[in-house]
């Protein structure tokens, strides 16, 4: 069990698997106003930085699942590096159907809600773990503008201009599923280009170490369109952010 190994190329160098710097993420845990002790399920929790940074600066415990092997060993080891690997668990596996044994304060996917087959059924999965009053946390992508074209939208790789919403639609979606929205954290211009153009030189640099390897065609075939891509598409068109739900 693994995420295509494109994924496993280009984000290896990675700590954080979505638009977000390492500042929006401690944004993000600062506005929760999480108590001491807090348990977090993390659906899709990549390399765990947000479980480890958070298990360091506001004293949580928690567990995430994700399907690459690579990640999950990252994120183990990140916990062990920042002292919280006793309160941390990283399991790999498919996080799609995943409840939690025992009911938590946060339950989170963050930019894996293919997991549940989109938003919805992604806020149901997380709900199944939840406790009464506590926080749901989805990582999603919006139209910052909708695309003219479909093919601007598959550029910003989206397969229609109809699998996302704009910022407003998206909000009043989760007020129809009976949710609260009680916080927000965007991505900006900046953090996707910290995301996006930080795979530029690792997959350079995965081509000088691999050059005999047979996925270097995929790898050199994705570093020559990428900035183009993701400077004419994914800047100007798509946002990103984190939305905390409470159930009504």
């Amino acid at each position: 069990m693994d995420i295509p190994r494109i994924y496993n190329v280009t984000e290896s160098a990675h700590r954080i698997h979505n638009p977000f710097t390492p500042e929006k993420l401690a944004t993000l845990g600062a506005a929760l106003r999480l108590d001491p002790g807090t348990r977090v399920l993390d659906l899709g929790s990549g390399s765990g930085e947000m479980l480890c940074t958070w298990a360091r600066d506001y004293g949580i415990s928690g567990t995430g699942i994700d399907m690459s092997r690579l990640f999950t060993e990252q994120a183990k080891l990140r916990a062990e590096e920042l002292g919280v690997a006793d309160r941390i668990d990283f399991i790999h596996g498919d996080a799609a159907g995943y409840v939690a044994e025992a009911k938590v304060g946060v339950a989170a996917c963050v930019g894996a809600t293919w997991i549940g087959g989109g938003v919805v059924g992604t806020i149901e999965l997380l709900a199944r773990s939840l406790c009464t009053g506590g926080i749901i946390l989805i990582g999603e992508p919006f139209w910052l503008q909708l695309p003219p074209t479909e093919d601007v939208a598959r550029g910003c790789r989206a397969g229609s201009i109809s699998d996302f919403l704009m910022l407003p639609e998206l909000l009043a979606l989760f007020g129809e599923l009976n949710y609260d929205v009680v916080e927000m954290v965007l991505a900006d211009q900046d953090s996707w280009d910290r995301y996006e153009a930080a795979k530029w030189l690792t997959m350079r640099r995965w081509l000088a170490a691999n050059p005999d390897d047979d996925f270097a065609k995929e790898v050199r075939a994705e570093l020559d369109v990428a900035p183009q891509r993701h400077a004419a598409y994914t800047r100007e068109y798509l946002g990103w952010g984190v939305f905390a739900l409470m159930a009504r």
